[in-house]
């Protein structure tokens, strides 16, 4: 995957995130920063990354639809089970990541769906796995390791954006 590539996950995943409050506003204005820095370059983009700290809690529901539009990366609207699955990959990514441990992704995964979005209903039941642990006759690395795997399958890669959309 290219740098311009993993610069546009990452900002789909940065939105994701924030359309459910997982990271502020001036964290999807980061991202975009880096976005540039990495190759693209659109209008949109270059005006979400000129965002303050200050305005981008007020400019970014209105900036962020069109700067990823622009990119070719699709914007997912609060609520709807797109975005819920968005937030879930993006959350899978940053475990792989490193940035979360196998625990810390399932509390998150549980504690935004339960067990109601199919996607994550096993992640949902592995997050009650760890709960009852010293119950059971698993071990801590088992359930990380079933967590990994499932983590690995929920991650793939969004439709990085067209080469038309990079300026070099």
């Amino acid at each position: 995957m290219t740098t311009t590539e993993a610069a546009a996950i990452a900002l789909q995943d940065h939105a994701a995130l924030w359309s459910t409050r997982e990271v502020r506003a001036s964290d999807v204005v980061n991202a975009a920063c880096d976005a540039l820095v990495a190759g693209l370059d659109t209008p949109g983009l270059r005006m979400l990354a000129a965002c303050t700290r200050a305005e981008a809690d007020y400019d970014l529901p209105d900036l962020l639809p069109d700067a990823l539009g622009e990119l070719g990366v699709t914007f997912y609207p609060v609520g709807g089970v797109a975005g819920q699955e968005a937030v879930a990959r993006a959350l899978a990514r940053r475990l792989i990541a490193g940035e979360l441990t196998p625990r810390e992704f399932t509390h998150r995964i549980h504690r935004r769906h339960g067990h109601e979005l199919p996607l994550t209903q096993r992640l949902a039941r592995l997050e009650d796995a760890y709960r009852i642990l010293e119950y059971g006759d698993r071990t801590v690395q088992q359930v990380d390791a079933e967590v990994m795997t499932k983590a690995r399958r929920l991650a793939p890669h969004p439709r990085p954006p067209g080469p038309s959309h990079v300026h070099r």
